[in-house]
């Protein structure tokens, strides 16, 4: 099982449950099938913050992603570490899924390119 610490931060209502099912739903047809996730929604001035002290670029973007134990072989007994998942609603609005997506798919240790985009377009149908 999946399990997801999800918080809200954006001063905005979000679709938690939603969210946290096609996480769940992603990472299980990625096949994983046992983990701890972050899922975190968070205001414009947060994730620019994050991606300026992060990835050293100072703009506001949808998703950004921080990715811990990937599909690394774990010894035997310890938890999967997935990492978290940010999210702006105030950048996403009702277009979440997609981003979403994207932010698991860089978790699991995808890069920008063509698997990343057919996978992408699997989920996103």
């Amino acid at each position: 099982m999946i399990s997801v610490e999800v918080s809200n931060r954006s001063g905005m209502k979000v679709e938690e449950e939603a969210a946290v099912g096609l996480a769940r739903e992603v990472l299980a047809g990625e096949g994983v099938g046992e983990g701890e996730l972050g899922l975190h929604f968070v205001g414009p001035d947060e994730i620019r913050e994050l991606k300026r002290d992060h990835v050293g670029v100072d703009e506001v973007t949808d998703v950004l992603s921080f990715p811990i134990d990937r599909r690394d072989v774990l010894e035997p007994g310890l938890p999967r570490q997935l990492g978290d998942a940010v999210l702006c609603p105030q950048v996403v609005g009702d277009a979440w899924r997609p981003p979403l997506v994207h932010g698991l798919l860089h978790l699991l240790g995808y890069e920008h390119g063509s698997e990343m985009e057919r996978r992408e377009a699997q989920w996103n149908e």
